[in-house]
């Protein structure tokens, strides 16, 4: 039985409270499922803080940070706010978590970039180890990046065993380490060594095989019902004219048009091809939820109205 379909909007940021209240309101006005907040020093507004005021602003819209930068906190405090923030929201938080890829803001901030399998090796430490907290009970846990004696964590989160977790990402090493230790994976581009996005790896042909990917590990641990797959659309584009679109976003994605028009990181096409289009590529690829930029959430809104919910 596949997933039901849901979306999520995640909001860029507001110049004010009241701002950013209304835009949380209407995202779940708009029947968006999720309000998600990126995780970047330079832009936008601090995850957790933004999420909590979020909460507070509304009633059932479910809450995620989308993703944060794993080398950016350690995981005892992470785990302290992310279950104060599931215990202040009722419940509606979800954890979206990432090995960290923007070198530029590593240097930026002082902080270390190491190579990809370092880094990837201490999220899922960190995965681990914020499992055991969110479990309850003293954690002593010693590895090879983190270490605690007998912490206990408190407030316990409402959602057991423990808040959703989501991992993002794109290259094979964390999508596994996603299909062994997520609730929701999260399909990326595939970052490169340099700390940039390889712009190839959104195709239909690249999705195929990273679903390949975390298909074979998961099914390895029994645990591919369990999974749910998203996808961030970049452009979506109402049209009678989707190969006349695909051809003038090609240049924006560094894509021929045909790979644009195939990406599953692209809709173009009328609202009932558009429709057409994400039951094809849940069959598919298993793609249920789907996430839109703050820009696109009106445009998207007639989209969710026919689907949100369906199996």
């Amino acid at each position: 039985m596949p997933h039901p379909f849901r979306f999520a909007v995640q909001v860029s940021g507001a110049a004010s409270a009241t701002e950013w209240r209304d835009k949380a309101r209407r995202v779940e006005a708009l029947g968006y499922d999720r309000l998600l907040v990126s995780d970047h020093f330079e832009r936008g507004l601090a995850a957790l803080p933004a999420l909590a005021a979020a909460a507070a602003a509304t009633d059932q819209l479910r809450l995620g940070s989308y993703v944060l930068a794993n080398d950016f906190r350690h995981p005892v405090l992470l785990a302290k706010e992310a279950a104060t923030l599931d215990l202040l929201s009722d419940g509606r938080f979800e954890l979206g978590l990432g090995a960290g890829w923007l070198r530029a803001e590593y240097d930026a901030a002082g902080v270390p970039f190491d190579a990809a399998p370092t880094r990837i090796a201490r999220l899922e430490e960190a995965l681990r180890l914020l499992k055991r907290l969110f479990a309850g009970g003293p954690v002593s846990f010693t590895g090879d990046h983190y270490r605690t004696t007998a912490l206990e964590l408190a407030p316990a989160p409402v959602q057991r065993p423990h808040p959703p977790i989501l991992v993002g990402g794109g290259g094979r090493r964390l999508l596994e380490v996603a299909a062994r230790q997520a609730d929701i994976v999260a399909l990326g581009p595939r970052a490169l060594p340099s700390g940039t996005l390889d712009p190839a790896s959104i195709s239909a042909a690249a999705t195929a095989e990273k679903v390949a990917w975390i298909r074979a590990e998961a099914d390895a641990r029994a645990r591919a019902h369990d999974l749910e797959l998203n996808v961030f659309v970049y452009a979506l584009e109402l049209t009678d004219a989707p190969p006349a679109t695909a051809e003038r976003l090609a240049a924006d994605f560094a894509l021929p048009a045909p790979e644009v028009a195939g990406s599953p990181h692209v809709l173009i096409g009328s609202l009932d091809g558009l429709a057409d289009q994400l039951q094809e590529r849940r069959e598919r690829y298993g793609i249920s939820l789907v996430t839109v930029t703050e820009e696109l959430m009106e445009r998207g809104a007639p989209l969710v109205a026919r689907l949100a919910g369906r199996r």
